[in-house]
Formats: structure tokens, C-alpha cells, sequence
């Protein structure tokens, strides 16, 4: 390929980091957000945080996206940009598998523990803030790692609004050179290049929330020095 091809490859690949960037802030968001919603007490707040994974969950991501950026803007009459359009349909899907993350690592941790914190008076919040959360985030990331890898491949749909992600540059450089072989061959591995550097930073995430966490404090003994002479041996 010429330098000029290429340059629309790192373009693409630029596109599609800040994509999955943005889209993985807003999924975290709403999985918490919807994640903690499903363990209120008020069964209201249950229905509408479990209303919203089922149907985001059950509709295809590929759909959402049409539907937020070719049939939203003429009912509401404004129009997203693609970048937009694509983090607030990927967003708002994959946090719909976060929040089963988020609700399944919250209802793993031991009933003792949520009834420690209602023996020292905790309020809800500090139950949640300083005993709950602690300890379900570290057991969060491994399936949080799956399901960004997933958003990752997930952000190319987004090349059917036109965007320039690298999905669609790489569709351009097929035209242009009327070779697929080649250029799909090198897409495949910037996707793996990428995906594999997420999982290190996730596992690196992951060893770092668990140090020290279930450990208990280590005692440190003084050593104490016999007296020569004193007869015990």
C-alpha cells in the first residue's frame, strides 16, 4: 500500500480508539448506574433498570444504531454526528450487559457482610460505597474485559453510517486497490493488536484491585532473646 493508503488505515484506527473510548465510559456508566438500580429495595426502581437491560439487551446493536441516527432525527428533529450517533447506540447497548455484570457480582458478595454494615447503622449508600462495591469490582473485571473486547469489535457497525472508523477505511483502501486478502488481513490485525493490549491493561486493572483485598493484616512477633545462663533450652 502507499503511504497515503495507510494514512487513511491510522486515520480509521484513531476513529474507531475514540470511539471505543467513549462508548466504554458511557457503558460503565449506565451498568452501574442500571446495575445498582436492579438491587434497589423499591421494586419500581427494579422494573425500570430491568426494563431497560431486557430491551437493550434483546435488540440488535446494528438496529439501535440505524434507529439513533437515521430514525430519531426526524422525530425529534435534530441530527446526531456519527461519532455521537455510534457511542450513544453502543454505549447504551453493552451497558445493558454491564448492568448484569454489575447486579450478579453485587448479589455474589456474602450476606454477612451487607449485615455487618446494617449492625453499624450504615445507611444504603455506605453500605454499598464501603463494603459492597470493594468487594464486587475486582470480581467485575474479567467480564468487563470480555465485554470491551465485544464493544471493540462492536464499534465497526458503525461504518454503515459512513464514519470513518477502521472498518470503513479499510473497506476504501479494498477499492481502491481491488485487493481484499491484503488489506483485510491487516485490519484483522489491528483489531488483535488492540483487543490483546486491552486485555494486559484489564488484568493489570484486575491484579491491582485485588491486592491486599480478603488478606488479613500480618502480625509481626517480636523475637524474644533467651538470657544465656538461664536454663532454658
Amino acid at each position: 500500500m502507499t503511504s497515503g493508503l495507510w494514512e487513511l488505515v491510522l486515520q480509521g484506527v484513531w476513529v474507531t480508539i475514540q470511539l471505543l473510548f467513549f462508548s466504554a465510559l458511557l457503558a460503565t456508566a449506565v451498568s452501574f448506574v442500571a446495575g445498582i438500580a436492579r438491587t434497589h429495595r423499591l421494586w419500581i426502581v427494579r422494573f425500570v433498570a430491568g426494563l431497560y437491560t431486557e430491551v437493550f439487551r434483546g435488540t440488535s446493536a446494528l438496529v439501535m444504531i440505524f434507529w439513533v441516527f437515521f430514525v430519531l432525527p426526524p422525530a425529534f428533529g435534530w441530527q446526531l454526528v456519527p461519532m455521537w450517533a455510534g457511542t450513544l447506540a453502543l454505549g447504551l447497548t453493552y451497558g445493558a450487559y454491564g448492568s448484569e455484570i454489575v447486579r450478579g457480582a453485587l448479589g455474589a458478595v456474602d450476606p454477612a457482610q451487607q449485615e455487618g454494615g446494617i449492625a453499624l447503622s450504615f445507611t444504603p449508600w455506605q453500605r454499598m460505597k464501603l463494603i459492597l462495591l470493594p468487594q464486587a469490582v475486582p470480581e467485575m473485571i474479567p467480564p468487563f474485559s470480555n465485554l470491551l473486547i465485544e464493544l471493540l469489535k462492536g464499534t465497526a457497525l458503525v461504518s454503515i453510517m459512513g464514519m470513518g472508523d477502521l472498518a470503513f477505511s479499510g473497506n476504501l483502501v479494498r477499492l481502491a486497490l481491488q485487493e481484499s486478502a491484503e488489506i483485510y488481513t491487516y485490519i484483522l490485525l489491528i483489531y488483535f493488536v488492540i483487543a490483546f493490549l486491552l486485555t494486559r491493561v484489564m488484568r493489570g486493572l484486575e491484579k491491582k484491585l485485588k491486592a491486599g483485598v480478603g488478606k488479613a493484616p500480618q502480625k509481626k512477633t517480636a523475637a524474644v532473646r533467651v538470657p544465656e545462663g538461664s536454663g532454658v533450652s
